[in-house]
């Protein structure tokens, strides 16, 4: 099994453009697959002056100054963009980019965005159904000539779409979430990759979604494996000192209270996300005995935006855990 590793970068922690391509760069450099960036309007309104870059506006920059790396978003919020101006903004890029899109797609949930930004915030399980035929009409749009579509929440007429993704048939389309009734069942149905997060319930909805495959006559072993590893972040010490001082600033930079970040670390499953690389490493080697092969990492200083620590971490990630695995 290939194992594959992209950088995960969150712009509403208040990065400046210049630092995000500085990160994507450095990825480039060191041969990670994939660069991928969050779909967020606001951290939270608690900080009101910290910077949260669009996106789609990052990955059309991103498509221009790097040459190899794939882009994608972790992941697009659906009730954000019509899945007409969506399907559009990812083929352009997929256009500027030279086929290197990777298209990652959810239903949204932070609702305090959603407010902020006046934007309707319907039920769970409406975004989902909402989500569902988005995705059906972003799909006739990168592969039919011309599109009509009566959906429930969508309509278009005669509409004629380009440029196409050059990718064939289209970007591969990751979707982000664990839900295993509803968001496992579109992942069978639509996706080319799930994206998973390391909970305890983890290896019970990796079986789930076996069976949405089975029920929906779908290879699983042809679904590629994501795991986001970017939250809580990967953080590298030899210091218990150091681990409980991370805990408390990183605390206070997020407005989230200490146990729990601490809690986020100290899963219970092999390895670590905070360590040694050794402890790191065994984290991998457990989520890969899951049948997972791709991930994307994150990697925090307590409070994220120290850069010489951060591009130290890219090189180090992938000399002394990627590469050993």
């Amino acid at each position: 099994m290939s194992i594959t590793f992209g950088l995960f970068n969150e712009p509403s922690l208040g990065y400046d453009y210049s630092t995000i391509e500085k990160y994507a760069l450095e990825a480039e450099k060191h041969d990670y697959n994939s660069y991928w960036v969050s779909d967020h309007l606001l951290f939270s309104r608690k900080f009101p002056y910290r910077n949260c870059l669009d996106s789609w506006t990052i990955l059309a920059a991103l498509a221009t100054k790097t040459k190899k790396i794939k882009l994608g978003t972790l992941v697009t919020c659906n009730s954000f963009r019509y899945p007409s101006i969506l399907a559009k903004q990812a083929s352009s890029i997929d256009m500027i980019s030279n086929g290197r899109l990777f298209f990652g797609y959810g239903a949204g949930w932070n609702k305090e965005e959603y407010e902020s930004y006046g934007i309707p915030f319907p039920s769970g399980l409406k975004r989902l159904k909402q989500m569902e035929e988005a995705i059906q009409l972003i799909k006739l749009l990168w592969t039919e000539e011309k599109v009509t579509f009566k959906g429930e929440f969508y309509q278009l007429k005669d509409c004629v779409f380009a440029p196409k993704p050059i990718q064939n048939p289209h970007p591969p389309i990751l979707i982000g979430g664990d839900g295993p009734k509803i968001t496992l069942k579109l992942v069978a149905k639509y996706a080319d990759y799930c994206n998973l997060f390391h909970n305890k319930n983890l290896e019970w909805k990796i079986d789930a979604l076996k069976q949405h495959c089975k029920d929906v006559g779908r290879d699983y072993d042809n679904l590629g494996k994501s795991l986001f590893a970017g939250w809580p972040g990967i953080v590298f010490t030899d210091s218990e000192e150091e681990k409980e001082d991370f805990y408390k600033r990183r605390s206070k930079y997020i407005g989230v209270e200490y146990k729990i970040v601490k809690s986020w670390y100290e899963l219970e499953a092999p390895g670590s996300w905070i360590g040694f690389p050794e402890e790191i490493r065994e984290r991998f080697e457990y989520l890969i005995s899951l049948g997972l092969d791709y991930f994307q990492v994150q990697f925090h200083p307590a409070d994220d935006l120290k850069e010489k620590r951060i591009l130290e971490s890219v090189q180090i990630f992938k000399e002394k855990v990627a590469n050993k695995l």
